[in-house]
């Protein structure tokens, strides 16, 4: 027996250090729910749940996107409803004004009537939107860019090759409209006739919508008439169904207007206009069912895709549970047996310190 070191006591000490530390951590995690709540407790684990739950939360608001997506489907295809009935009524009242039998004051009525329900197609045209955006008055399909942007030259030359000219830039923009507006900043004596060594060939311009205008100058000896203008984007809205860059779609609305169907001026008040009234709101018919069929394809593929990203976000939430949630079955079991280790532990410690004491006994 020995009195300067007290071994088991120390023994018993460190195990419930460990003991008490185990128990610590299995309470932090029972009462967070957490199996990782620190870095430390498993770094490569909490990386990859990191990622996962940032493509969980893309994937949420990619299917909130692709609901709205929905929604403006949803309200184009419900006025044009209204417009398709509008054209309905307007065909028979065509075929009655193509009739022999009317009189002019008849047709004069008739024509009046249409006169309202093309009044009425155009205020739906101008008014149906979602968020603030038109949909069927043609600015899905018309978007104007307003830049300024420098095409750059490096030199200008006669057919002599001594004689080199510089040129500062040559401005080429566009304004609302889409008409083009070139400036040349020239140099000192400039010949009339001359050849462009073109540097930058392509020029890309956004507007405040993030449709995209590319301009392509020809390489070599090229002249403005050889402009070459590449649109990109236009009349689509872009709809970002996916967590990740790229995962895009985008839904094309075409113009549901008087002159896109051709009707503007369609005039009853003759047979004759009377059957060409009839030809022509054949046509817008035609165009209106074509838009609505289209319309109804993007609406299955986006409620296709809304399922599509409601599975992988369930198995993504799976998956991220399975390594950041702890099992509350088997984390109890270690905390209970912790809890015992512990209290056996301070038992044992509190017996080993009074060993010491009881060598007292044999130097009596």
């Amino acid at each position: 027996m020995r009195i300067n070191y007290n071994v088991s006591a120390m023994l018993s000490n460190n195990a419930l250090a460990n003991n008490d530390s185990l128990l610590a951590k299995s309470m932090e995690r029972l009462s967070s729910g957490l199996k990782i709540n620190h870095a430390k407790d498993n770094p490569a684990g909490l990386a990859m749940a990191k990622r996962m739950n940032a493509q969980i939360k893309g994937l949420a608001v990619a299917n909130q996107n692709a609901g709205d997506g929905v929604s403006v489907i949803e309200t184009a295809d419900g006025a044009l409803t209204e417009v398709a009935d509008m054209l309905q009524r307007m065909n028979e009242l065509s075929v009655k004004a193509a009739n022999g039998t009317m009189t002019e004051e008849d047709r004069a009525t008739i024509q009046e009537e249409i006169a309202q329900l093309k009044e009425e197609i155009t205020r739906i045209s101008e008014t149906t939107e979602f968020n603030g955006q038109k949909l069927l008055n043609g600015e899905f399909t018309s978007k104007g860019f307003t830049n300024n942007n420098d095409v750059k030259v490096n030199s200008y030359s006669t057919d002599v090759v001594t004689n080199i000219y510089m040129l500062d830039s040559l401005s080429v923009s566009t304004n609302a409209e889409g008409e083009p507006e070139v400036s040349v900043a020239l140099g000192e004596n400039f010949p009339t006739d001359c050849e462009a060594e073109i540097k930058d060939n392509l020029v890309t311009i956004k507007n405040s919508d993030g449709f995209e205008l590319t301009l392509e100058v020809p390489e070599g000896n090229g002249t403005y008439s050889d402009l070459e203008i590449d649109v990109t984007g236009i009349g689509s809205m872009r709809l970002q169904v996916g967590s990740n860059e790229g995962q895009i779609l985008e839904v094309e609305i075409p113009a549901v207007t008087l002159q896109n169907m051709g009707i503007e001026d369609i005039n009853v008040s003759t047979k004759e206009g009377a059957d060409d009234a009839i030809e022509r709101i054949d046509g817008a018919i035609q165009y209106v069912s074509s838009v609505r069929g289209k319309l109804g394809a993007y609406q299955n593929r986006l409620e296709s895709t809304e399922n599509s990203l409601d599975i992988t976000s369930e198995n993504m939430t799976a998956a991220y549970s399975r390594i950041m949630d702890v099992d509350m079955a088997e984390e109890m079991t270690q905390y209970t047996t912790a809890q015992v280790l512990t209290q056996a532990g301070t038992s044992m410690l509190a017996q080993a310190n009074e060993r010491p004491s009881q060598i007292l006994q044999l130097l009596q």
